[in-house]
């Protein structure tokens, strides 16, 4: 089998020494391509030539932000003959197969898959599903056109990923203290708390307006705190729909609240929560643009956006 090794050397816990083990121990089961990105968007690039070129696998090497990337790749390609390239759903045959090598700060959707955090023993795990053929399939979300693997958010978590995102741009590393200073700045002197700008939709109920944020998630947890799980939608999970937490509150004394319950494993309760189990699809309208991230990468600045659950969409080599 050949397989398209993706190395992202801006992550944060990869090398050029961890690439050459990594390809040297896949080597021993699969003929092995190196390509290492170069721009935002070019993960995404490869991996869809990957899937155009026929390779059985790709396996990314990089953080949460990589694997999107590759996941939108893979999806934007089928190789069963007689299937077009141009329509992304169904299941997962006809695409090659993802792999991952944790590389970044935080890596959710390699833990959640089952990787270990380790990439030394994630590419021993790796190497043994080579062998046996082991494979898991999974569901995705999509975002208008965009995939994502465990999480999208619209407003408030989405300012504090953007604003981590300029501190990474001037030099600092991702680290969770990062993540925290910037969310408690963001909180008290950047995010807008009075006035609620989004109205949501979830399947074929009537909008509910008067949403602060929503946090969508197709698996769980939502994030990690070094190893401590952080679970919103604790429901969530790749063999269901999409989950929703969206408070129609952001007082301090509430977010102190909610916050309490999330790092006590608690899942989240109160008046002033709305959330939805297992949607099909849940759609987000604003009335003013609000910053938006799919799998802890900001992508701007949105109105609307409408978010699917896909079943069975990628097989991921664990």
């Amino acid at each position: 089998m050949r397989a398209l090794l993706v190395v992202n050397p801006q992550a944060t816990s990869t090398s050029d020494s961890a690439r050459d083990v990594i390809t040297q121990a896949l080597s021993g089961v699969c003929k092995v391509d190196v390509a290492v990105t170069s721009h935002r968007g070019h993960a995404s690039e490869l991996a869809a030539a990957a899937g155009a070129e026929g390779y059985g696998a790709v396996v990314v090497h990089g953080g949460d932000g990589t694997v999107n990337e590759v996941v939108n790749g893979l999806m934007a390609t089928r190789t069963t003959a007689g299937v077009s390239a141009a329509e992304p759903y169904g299941d997962a045959v006809g695409r090659p197969s993802l792999a991952i090598v944790p590389g970044g700060s935080t890596n959710v959707f390699a833990r959640v898959v089952g990787y270990p955090a380790d990439p030394i023993e994630a590419t021993g795990t790796i190497l043994d599903a080579l062998r046996h053929r082991r494979r898991r399939t999974v569901g995705l979300g999509l975002a208008d056109d965009r995939w994502f693997t465990f999480c999208a958010g619209i407003g408030y978590d989405a300012e504090v990923v953007a604003r981590v995102e300029r501190h990474r741009a001037g030099g600092r590393r991702s680290t969770h203290a990062l993540y925290l200073r910037c969310a408690v700045t963001q909180f008290f002197t950047g995010t807008q708390r009075r006035d609620p700008a989004l109205t949501v939709r979830v399947d074929d109920e009537e909008p509910i307006e008067g949403i602060h944020l929503a946090i969508v998630c197709n698996t769980t947890p939502w994030t990690f705190l070094d190893d401590r799980p952080i679970e919103p939608c604790p429901d969530a999970s790749f063999d269901t729909g999409l989950d929703l937490l969206a408070p129609t509150s952001l007082r301090t004394a509430t977010m102190l609240r909610h916050s309490r319950q999330l790092l006590a494993g608690v899942p989240p309760r109160g008046p002033h929560l709305v959330t939805r189990h297992d949607a099909a699809t849940i759609t987000l309208t604003a009335s003013r643009p609000m910053a938006f991230q799919l799998d802890g990468d900001h992508l701007g600045d949105i109105e609307s956006v409408t978010l699917r659950a896909v079943p069975h969409a990628i097989d991921v080599v664990v």
